[in-house]
C-alpha cells in the first residue's frame, strides 16, 4: 500500500461575492478532485487546535500526525533545520523576511506593502542578505540565506519575543506592530536604509519590480524535536515542497527531502516536477509515503488576488492530482489519497484563519461513486468531522 498527501497550503476560503457566493475552492474548475471526492470520503477536520495561531507550521504538524499541543516550539526552528544550521538549545530562531515597505515616510509611518516583496527570486533575495550580513552579523546575531524572501536569524542566548507577522497586517502602518526590543527595532530601521538604495533594489524598481527592502522579524521559537516519522507509522516517507517550513519538518522527522528544479512556492512554481518526484519515490525509490505541499493558493490569498487563487487550485487539480493518480493507476499498486488545505486562506481576511478544512480520503480499492464536488460546504454536509486534526493521519494510514 503506498500513501499519498496532496495539500494545497491555504486553498480552503470563504463565499465571496464576485464569486457569485462561492468560495474561491468552489469556483474553480476542479473535475479530478471532484471525481476522488465522489468516490471516497469527504469531511470537515480542525487542524489548529484552540490557543494557537493558525500558521501553516501548526498545521502542517497536524497533518502530519504529530500533536502541535505537544511537540510545536516556533515556525522558524522548523525552517531552520531544513537550512542544515546548527541549533543549541539556548538559541532564538527567528523567521526573516524580506517585506516592502513605502518609501517615503519616516520608518514608523511606512505602510506594509508586500510581504514577499514580489515573490523576489532566491537569487536575487542571497545578493541582498549578503548585505545584511555584512552590517548586523555578530557573535550573538547570525543571518541565513532561505528560500524567496523566507529567511532565518538566530539570537544566540535570546530571548523568546512574540512579534507580529507582515502577512497579518499588509495595508497597515509598520508603527503599531514593530517590535518593542530595542536591538530588532533598531536592525529593522537601520535595514531600510542599507536595502533601499541598494543596486538590485533599484534594478528590481526599474523593471517594475516590488522593492525588498526592509527587514521583518517574526515567528520565534527553539530548537524543535519530533518523533521519527518511519518509527511512529512504520512508513519511509519523502516531503516534496518549496518552502523551508515544510522540508524542515520534514527533517525533523526523518524524512526524505525530495529536490524539484523550479519548485519556488509561486503561482508558477513547477508542478509536473513536483508530481513526477512523487511518483518516483514511490514507485522506483521505494517509498511508502509521499507529501506533496503546494505553497500557491496561500500565497494568492496573502495577495487577496481571487483570480490567481483560482488558477493556483485549478493548478494543482489538473498539474498535481491528475498526473500522480493516472501513474498510480498505471501501476496496479494499491494506495490511499488524501486531499486537503493545512488552514484557509480567505481573501477576504488576506491571512490564515481557525477554521476547519475540507478533505478528501481516497482508497483506490474502494470506489463507492456518488455525486460529489470538493467544496467547502459539501464536506461540512456530509457530518463528517474530526475535532483533533492530527488524528487524521491515523484514521489515513488505517486502511
Amino acid at each position: 500500500m503506498k500513501y499519498i498527501v496532496i495539500l494545497g497550503d491555504g486553498m480552503a476560503g470563504e463565499p465571496l461575492a464576485e464569486l457569485d457566493g462561492k468560495t474561491t475552492l468552489a469556483a474553480a474548475n476542479t473535475p479530478n478532485m471532484d471525481d476522488l471526492a465522489s468516490m471516497g470520503v469527504m469531511g470537515l477536520a480542525k487542524m489548529v487546535p484552540d490557543g494557537m495561531k493558525p500558521g501553516s507550521d501548526v498545521a502542517n504538524l497536524g497533518v502530519m500526525g504529530y500533536d502541535p499541543m505537544a511537540c510545536y516550539s516556533g515556525r522558524s526552528p522548523l525552517e531552520a533545520l531544513s537550512l542544515r544550521i546548527d541549533m543549541e538549545p539556548t538559541d532564538i530562531i527567528f523567521r526573516c523576511n524580506l517585506v516592502t515597505l513605502s518609501e517615503e515616510e519616516p520608518y514608523e509611518e511606512k505602510t506594509i506593502i508586500d510581504h514577499s516583496s514580489g515573490e523576489i527570486s532566491s537569487e536575487d533575495a542571497d545578493i541582498l542578505m549578503d548585505a545584511i550580513r555584512e552590517a548586523f552579523d555578530s557573535d550573538t546575531i547570525s543571518f541565513h540565506s532561505g528560500t524567496s524572501y523566507r529567511h532565518i536569524t538566530i539570537w544566540k542566548e535570546g530571548q523568546l519575543l512574540d512579534f507580529e507577522a507582515p502577512h497579518d497586517h499588509l495595508g497597515e502602518k509598520v508603527g503599531p506592530n514593530l517590535p518593542q526590543h530595542p536591538l530588532f527595532r533598531q536592525m529593522m530601521e537601520r535595514s531600510f536604509q542599507i536595502l533601499d538604495q541598494h543596486p538590485l533594489n533599484q534594478k528590481r524598481a526599474a523593471e517594475g519590480k516590488n522593492k525588498a527592502n526592509s527587514l521583518w522579524f517574526w515567528g520565534a521559537g527553539t530548537k524543535p524535536s519530533l518523533d521519527n516519522f518511519r518509527e511512529k507509522t512504520g512508513l519511509k516517507g519523502t516531503m516534496i515542497s518549496a518552502v523551508d517550513l515544510l522540508k524542515g519538518i520534514a527533517v525533523g522527522a526523518g524524512m526524505e527531502v525530495a529536490s524539484v528544479p523550479g519548485a519556488n512556492g509561486s503561482l508558477h512554481t513547477n508542478y509536473e516536477g513536483k508530481a513526477q518526484a512523487a511518483v518516483k519515490a514511490l514507485l522506483e525509490d521505494g517509498q511508502d509515503f509521499v507529501y506533496i505541499h503546494v505553497e500557491a493558493p496561500d500565497e494568492m490569498g496573502h495577495q487577496g488576488n481571487t483570480a490567481h487563487k483560482v488558477q493556483a487550485i485549478e493548478y494543482l487539480d489538473s498539474r498535481i492530482v491528475a498526473p500522480v493518480k493516472a501513474a498510480m493507476d498505471a501501476s496496479g499498486e494499491d494506495y490511499r489519497l488524501l486531499i486537503l488545505p493545512d488552514h484557509p486562506t480567505p481573501i477576504r481576511a488576506r491571512t490564515h484563519t481557525s477554521d476547519p478544512v475540507p478533505y478528501i480520503l481516497y482508497d483506490s480499492r474502494r470506489q463507492a461513486r456518488k455525486l460529489s464536488r470538493y467544496t467547502e460546504a459539501e464536506a461540512a454536509a456530509t457530518g463528517e468531522y474530526i475535532e483533533k486534526g492530527h488524528g487524521l493521519m491515523t484514521r489515513f494510514l488505517t486502511p
